[in-house]
Parts: structure tokens; sequence; C-alpha cells
């Protein structure tokens, strides 16, 4: 195996991690072609199949499982070397891995460029997921920072919070939520809802909300992005909870409303984190930083930051019974 390039290695790594060629291809910025290649030149230097294919679908194989955490390690190594190299040239070079979960992307590289420009030098790569994906990715020291709004209780991790995060349920306009309230939490229950998939933090947010207020969901439609789930709002097939954060552009067009509903917005925290067994490169640091000092004013200026509802708990729901295809327990 003396011949297996860190090109390869890499290209295993984010196929492995995803599971996708055509995704880890948008990631390396490569074409699937090229990807397969890669992979097929490091299965022929390791003598084993890395990934088991049915299809268009692939998942790793017993040698793969285990190539990987060798691979891992290496890929990990060199970015120490790289930090520790970094951080006898300063700041001026670099490279700046970060991770966010998908409702940051609404504004992140938009603060990313901003910091782009005292900093052009850097090679700064973003790597976008939910948040298990994101804990997973700082847990094999695949990332430097992670923009999320739940710290991971998972591991041993500095999170610090650089802004307020207001989260509320998003209806169409029209809507029979829309007029008249505040609205207590237990109406919810009359309407079909559109939700974030399981290991999102949005997802846990509302949960959370829900339990708080003891009301029960019959039945709901999973959905696995916030874009998918700002067309299914706006075309009338439910209502949902998101983070007001990813609606600003349709709030303001008018093809989204925030109702008046009691103990909303919700508000949580935008947290800067990094594994506590990583040192940060100067890059990292500078960045973490920047995001400390810079992030609230950034977000204020871009979305406002609107003041919480009454939290008056309202009696116990009573689920509405409804039926149709779609929906999910």
């Amino acid at each position: 195996m003396k011949n297996i390039t860190l090109r390869q290695l890499r290209v295993f790594s984010a196929a492995a991690r995803l599971l996708n060629f055509g995704k880890a291809a948008q990631e390396m910025h490569l074409t699937p072609p090229a990807v397969s290649i890669q992979i097929r030149e490091l299965e022929s230097q390791v003598g084993l199949p890395l990934f088991e294919r049915q299809g268009k679908s692939v998942s790793l194989s017993p040698a793969g499982e285990y190539f990987l955490v060798y691979a891992r390690k290496i890929l990990a190594t060199l970015k120490d070397a790289e930090d520790a190299m970094a951080r006898l040239r300063g700041i001026k070079a670099g490279r700046l891995t970060i991770g966010m979960v998908c409702t940051a992307q609404y504004f992140v590289p938009r603060l990313l460029a901003r910091f782009h420009e005292s900093y052009p030098y850097l090679d700064v790569r973003l790597a976008v997921g939910n948040r298990a994906q994101l804990i997973e990715q700082l847990q094999n020291s695949e990332l430097d920072l992670a923009i999320m709004g739940q710290p991971p209780k998972e591991m041993d991790t500095r999170a610090e919070v650089f802004a307020a995060h207001p989260m509320g349920v998003v209806v169409p306009p029209g809507h029979e939520l829309a007029r008249g309230g505040p609205h207590g939490p237990e109406l919810l229950a009359q309407f079909h809802l559109i939700m974030r998939e399981p290991g999102s933090g949005t997802r846990a947010t509302f949960e959370e909300y829900l339990l708080r207020h003891r009301v029960e969901l019959q039945m709901w439609t999973e959905m696995p992005s916030n874009e998918s789930i700002k067309q299914a709002v706006m075309a009338g097939m439910g209502i949902s909870f998101l983070s007001l954060h990813t609606v600003g552009l349709e709030l303001r067009d008018g093809l989204l409303v925030v109702p008046p509903v009691q103990g909303m917005p919700v508000l949580r925290r935008w947290y800067v984190t990094n594994s506590q067994s990583k040192l940060l490169s100067p890059a990292a640091e500078t960045f973490r930083l920047f995001v400390l000092e810079h992030g609230e004013a950034f977000l204020a200026e871009t979305f406002g930051l609107p003041e919480p509802m009454p939290d008056v708990p309202g009696p116990k729901a009573r689920p509405v019974p409804r039926s149709g295809p779609g929906a999910k327990a």
C-alpha cells in the first residue's frame, strides 16, 4: 500500500462519510467518474473492496470499515502537522475547515465572506450537515470548528454563544393561524405539521416545546431540508417549525407568515464549537474570535431580533384524528 496517495484517502473519507459518490464529488470539487477512479485505484492498492455497490447505493464493506479508521488517523495527523506549521508561519496562510448545521448555511457564508476580506489567503472549506453528522465529524477530527444551535453532550467540547437564534411556526399567508391571536400551543395539534428529520437541532427544539406544553401530535410529514419544507408550506401542504434565520427572504416577500403563538419565537443560541482534544490552528482561532466579536451584530443587522411572546401554557391538547398518505407517526 506504499503507493496510496493523500488525495485517494481524502476522496475515500468523503465517500465513506456521505455514502454517495456524487455528493463526495461535489464536496471534493471533482466529477463523479473521477471519484470512482480514485476509489478503484485505492481498492487496487489495498487489495480488497472497500465499498459494496448495489445499483446507485453504496455502503462500506467490512474491509472499508477497518480501513476508514486508519485513513482518518492519517488525515488527522497530517492536519495536525499543517496546523503546527501554520503556527510557525502565522495567520497569513493555512487551511480552515468549518462545519455548520443546515440552518446556519443561511448566514455563515456571508459572515465568512467578511472574514475573508481580512484573510484572503486562507484555504477555507465548508461542510454542511445536521447536528448528529457534525458531532461525528468533530469526534473524527474532520472539522476545526462547528456552528450549531445545540452543543454536543456526547463529547468534550468548548461551545461558546455568539448570538440569539429565534425559531418559530411558519404558515402560508391567509392561514387560520395568521388571523387573530395570540394562539395557544394546543391549537398546533389541529394542523398538519411538516417537520425536519430526527437528528436535526430544529426537530429537537420543537419536540422540547411540544413536551413542555403537553401538545401531542398524532401524525406529521418529515422532510430532510429547510428548503423543501419552505416550499411545502408555501404550497399549502401544512405548517412547520423552522429557524427564523432560514425564512428572512420569504417573510420580507410575504410568501410566509410567522403567526402569534404563545411561547414563540423560541429563543435558542448559536454556538461556535470545537473539540477540546484538538489544538486550534491560528486560522481556526482567528475565525473563532471573529465570530464571537462580530456574529451577534451581523445576525441582528441581517435578520433583526424578534421578542418572544408570553410563554403561557395551554391545556393538554387533544390530538385531532386525521388521515391521508404521506404522514409519519
